[in-house]
């Protein structure tokens, strides 16, 4: 079999064509790492693999990084208490909510896109328009006031909410912006120097945009999508740079073996065999890690990236379209399953 052309295959066989950037590799070699579809239409200007591709959700590990470089610093640990750390007021949160079960989706604190609710992610936009939407306290009026969904602990319920907390938690505590301090704190040690987190307004030289299609046509997601990204999601990062950013995490260059190791453990199960530690989705194997993943989806963004524990292969899939890349994750887990029999 010849695994090059086997992963070309399956990156083209999908129900819409696929648009974006695809890295696959083992422990020895790049096996794949091509650019799919345009990223912006209306110029004609094809993605390459050097495309700045948004992440949506898929940077909410940076968020938990920084919350564990902080907790290696000693300023904070995971069991600190909300209230003991931030002094923004939430009138109906509890108080024995902790680090921990912000980090774990488990803190029960109401969400301001409950995705358990609805997937309308636009229809936020409505009230407060995603120009006002640039830094983590703008997030805040969204779900002040409103109650608690569970007691803390008791249950796992992801939470974009929860991320928006620890990114204030991060700048109330380190005194710069969240943005800066993940670009300079995770980015530059990594060599990450494609990422950053653009304003929608402004973007930078090789940025793919993100495509809603619909039965009218298409449009771009610069309305879609809050104007900044920040903890809860929106940096956006090429598939060369995520390469980057697994290496960095797992030689230990942004983290130290015990936070990683900390940051990396199933604390929680999310359903069947899949677990969440911080900031970071884990398949299992019976009582083994079969792979660390991270995934996004936003209007025009769908991302996914993981390190195969097993095989040792490396997927990296960034796309500017509103199309899911699972069936091309699966198969290539699939494709690298056979070949380990």
């Amino acid at each position: 079999m010849n695994k090059i052309d086997e992963l070309r295959r399956i990156v083209s066989n999908t129900e819409v064509e696929f648009s974006g950037a695809v890295l696959v590799r083992d422990d020895q070699d790049t096996l794949l790492k091509e650019g799919y579809g345009q990223a912006n239409r209306s110029e004609g200007i094809p993605n390459n693999v050097d495309t700045r591709f948004g992440m949506a959700s898929g940077c909410k590990i940076f968020t938990s990084i920084a919350i564990c470089q902080l907790a290696e610093k000693g300023v904070l640990d995971f069991q600190t208490r909300l209230k003991d750390c931030l002094d923004i007021q939430f009138p109906n949160f509890s108080e024995d909510i902790t680090i921990h079960h912000l980090l774990t989706h488990t803190s029960g604190a109401p969400d301001y896109f409950d995705e358990e609710v609805t997937d309308d992610y636009e229809g936020i936009w409505n009230e407060k328009p995603m120009y006002s939407v640039q830094s983590p306290v703008d997030f805040v009026p969204l779900f002040q006031n409103e109650k608690m969904k569970f007691i803390p602990g008791t249950k796992f319920s992801y939470s974009n909410s929860g991320y928006i907390i620890l990114g204030l938690v991060v700048e109330q505590t380190t005194g710069m912006a969240f943005t800066e301090y993940v670009e300079n704190h995770i980015f530059k040690p990594c060599g990450m120097t494609d990422s950053g987190f653009f304003r929608m307004d402004q973007l930078p030289d090789r940025v793919a945009l993100g495509y809603i299609d619909d039965k009218d046509g298409w449009k771009t997601n610069i309305y879609s999508v809050p104007v900044k990204g920040g903890p809860d999601g929106g940096a956006f990062s090429t598939v060369n740079d995520l390469e980057k950013f697994w290496n960095g995490l797992l030689n230990d260059k942004i983290l130290s073996e015990k936070y990683r190791k900390i940051l990396l453990t199933p604390h929680v199960n999310s359903n069947d065999n899949i677990f969440y530690g911080y900031g970071v989705w884990i398949s299992m194997e019976q009582n083994d890690v079969l792979k660390y993943f991270v995934l996004g989806f936003d209007p025009g963004v769908r991302m996914h990236s993981s390190v195969n524990m097993k095989s040792k292969i490396q997927t990296h899939i960034l796309s500017n379209i509103d199309q899911s890349v699972y069936p091309i994750v699966k198969e290539i887990d699939d494709l690298f399953q056979q070949i380990a029999k």
